[in-house]
């Protein structure tokens, strides 16, 4: 892959705290088959979860559970996922801009590409990721439209008001959410749309649960409260126009995961739990930047 001139800069190398360059190792050395094994199908890279009804079918004991199948029908929910998040960026034009936050092996901006002909850029703090994603770009001919990099949500150094529509997709749990939506705020033009789905911990329960405390051990994140999202929003000039809980909507793909031994991380008992006993919710909020 040829990298830019605007990628070997030093602006463009994240300026990171020391929790901030652990995620960063974590995710360079990260090689989960959940997400590699699920991305091969396609080429498209997620790192989020599933939404939607299973195909019980792929778990037919008559036939034999199929591994294989079972990998293609998490892929299928996963992509449900990133095409309900995609849907909500407003009404795009393929010249516009939008900006993928924390953006993974780039499934996200791509979907998004694909589906309005935008450009997208898409930032993480993980060089493997971006080069990753970049070459995935070349490959399908979209470099020109799709690019990733190699900084910080933070502080991106992208143009201030040049993005119609931007989001995290499972990524906010990384960051403080004061300095993530000023800088959301600030790439977006007046009117732009913010969107992000995310696990959240539901304050009516009370204290982040164990299965909570249990998941940010596993990642290396801390999850935000469920009030902190609208707080910190109303802090920064975002304005909810939906709020959509999909708690029960991703509990199907969390048990048919449970189940595909080939692709099991050892968490999926873990959210199955919080989820069930309330104290864990997934949620799409959208926003308007105002």
């Amino acid at each position: 892959m040829t990298i830019t001139n605007e990628e070997t800069t030093a602006a463009s190398v994240p300026s990171q705290s020391t929790y901030q360059t652990r995620v960063a190792d974590y995710w360079n050395a990260e090689e989960n088959p959940v997400n590699l094994e699920l991305g091969k199908i396609d080429d498209l890279y997620h790192h989020h979860y599933g939404i939607g009804a299973v195909d019980r079918s792929v778990l037919d004991e008559g036939r034999g559970a199929d591994p294989d199948r079972i990998t293609a029908e998490l892929h299928r929910l996963e992509q449900a996922q990133a095409d309900l998040l995609a849907s909500r960026l407003g009404d795009l034009s393929p010249a516009d801009r939008v900006f993928d936050a924390g953006c993974g092996r780039g499934g996200g901006s791509v979907v998004a590409h694909l589906r309005y002909g935008c450009h997208a850029d898409g930032v993480t703090l993980s060089r493997k990721q971006a080069d990753f994603a970049n070459e995935q770009a070349r490959k399908r001919g979209i470099d020109d439209k799709v690019r990733y990099h190699h900084r910080n949500m933070l502080d991106t150094g992208l143009e201030s008001g040049a993005y119609a529509a931007s989001w995290n997709n499972e990524s906010t749990m990384y960051v403080e959410l004061d300095l993530l939506f000023a800088e959301h705020a600030r790439l977006l033009r007046r009117g732009g749309r913010y969107v992000t789905i995310t696990g959240c911990y539901n304050d009516a329960y009370g204290r982040a649960s164990r299965e909570v405390s249990l998941i940010n051990a596993h990642y290396i994140c801390d999850i935000h409260p469920r009030s902190e999202y609208f707080r910190a929003m109303a802090r920064n000039r975002l304005v909810p126009v939906q709020v959509q809980d999909l708690t029960a909507d991703t509990i199907p793909y969390w048990e048919l995961r449970q189940q595909a031994d080939h692709l099991v991380t050892g968490i999926e008992e873990t959210f199955l739990n919080a989820y069930r006993n309330g104290s864990f919710q997934y949620l799409l909020i959208v926003a308007d930047r105002v």
